[in-house]
């Protein structure tokens, strides 16, 4: 064998190694080693009527100044990286959701927490989302300490704005069974009034 093609093959023997490894990562969170990723399907919340909406209209204070946090609806699916794996999926596969983060943020640009927006806040959950299958579950999306600071309380009160139009971003985080994180973001948007009881 000739020096050239030692040394050919010594160099793919270098290079395979890191090449598989690579194709293993999960592209959709950094340090993530899992096969699995988690789809936000959809996320929902309801009218001022309390019917089920694409979007959520929050009521920051409702007939005899009571204040009530406001929940949306997530339906998540887990699924595999690979669409035709080699091996069938197992249990290790799977994901178990830990926590979800919410922040809030407005398309005018005024995004200071605690003066244009809600504060962000993180939740726990406990929810195992199972490979190829779909789950809904309920989580708050607005907090009742929310609605008694500003800008909401500024709203209850009638000294701002009618409405404030958010979008809350909703990041769910978790591992897969073996350990690796996962993660997924959804979006609601948020109409925030003091609506007519």
């Amino acid at each position: 064998m000739t020096k050239k093609k030692s040394a050919t093959i010594l160099l793919i023997l270098a290079v395979l190694p890191a090449i598989l490894m690579l194709s293993g990562c999960n592209p959709l969170e950094d340090d993530s080693k899992s096969s699995s990723f988690i789809i936000v399907e959809s996320i929902t919340g309801t009218d001022a009527s309390g019917a089920d909406a694409s979007f959520l209209q929050s009521d920051v204070v409702l007939a005899n100044s009571i204040v009530t946090a406001d929940v949306a609806t997530a339906t998540l699916r887990a699924s595999l990286l690979d669409p035709a794996p080699i091996l069938t999926p197992s249990q290790f596969n799977d994901i178990m959701l830990d926590r979800y983060i919410v922040s809030y943020s407005r398309v005018d640009g005024k995004n200071v927490q605690g003066v244009d927006v809600p504060y962000s806040f993180e939740g726990a959950l406990s929810r195992l989302l199972k490979i190829g299958t779909s789950v809904s579950f309920s989580f708050v999306v607005v907090r009742e300490v929310a609605k008694l600071e500003s800008p909401l309380i500024d709203l209850a009160e009638n000294r701002a704005e009618g409405v404030i139009e958010a979008t809350a971003k909703i990041e769910f985080y978790g591992h897969d069974l073996a350990e690796n994180k996962v993660m997924a973001t959804g979006y609601l948007t948020i109409f925030f009034a003091n609506y007519a009881d």
